[in-house]
């Protein structure tokens, strides 16, 4: 058989894998198991990693580190069916280890002669869409915890309660009414910018 449909075979065979069956896998070598783990949850990682507003530079190498450390603690996940809880408390950590670091530097009068353009293209269009523009000066008002309960249940892939509950350390069944009551105070920040 052709090798190019073989791995066709082979990935087409891992959508279907649960967490425990993709690091199962992934542990036994296989490189498909790891490309669909990257491929299944890098959103998640990116929307906790830029939930903690680092530079786009910054950002990427908090999202590198977070996949590194699960390389080397892959065979160290005691349940792994809650891998995408893993990758998130893993981001978070990481991002906020980074944050904090930053806050401590001392900034000195050095300026770079050349201005940073590579946004990436879902930047771009954000700060183009005036609506969404709202919608982040909105979310920045919410308390930490509203915003990251947000931001989890806005995933792509989305997330399951369980998950979410798992991450903000809350029981699944307040993740619903919470989530109604931080949709409510950005309804009124939304409403308090439109008569300004």
């Amino acid at each position: 058989m052709d090798p190019t449909v073989d791995q066709a075979l082979a990935l087409t065979g891992m959508k279907d894998k649960t967490p425990a069956d993709l690091v199962a896998d992934a542990l036994a070598g296989n490189a498909a198991a790891w490309n669909e783990i990257v491929d299944r949850y890098e959103r998640l990682v990116w929307s906790v990693v830029r939930g903690y507003r680092l530079d786009n530079a910054t950002s990427s190498d908090v999202a590198q580190t977070v996949w590194l450390e699960l390389v080397e603690n892959l065979d160290r996940i005691r349940d792994p069916e809650r891998l995408p809880a893993w990758l998130a408390t893993t981001a978070r950590h990481e991002s906020l280890r980074v944050a904090k670091a930053q806050k401590r530097m001392i900034p000195s009068d050095f300026e770079y002669d050349t201005e940073d353009t590579a946004l990436p293209a879902v930047d771009a269009s954000l700060l183009q869409d005036e609506e969404q523009r709202d919608v982040l000066r909105a979310l920045a008002h919410l308390d930490d915890g509203c915003q990251q309960l947000l931001r989890l249940l806005t995933t792509d892939p989305p997330l399951d309660y369980d998950t979410i509950a798992d991450i903000v350390g809350r029981p699944k069944g307040s993740i619903g009414p919470t989530r109604a009551r931080c949709l409510d105070k950005l309804r009124r920040h939304l409403g308090a910018g439109e008569r300004s």
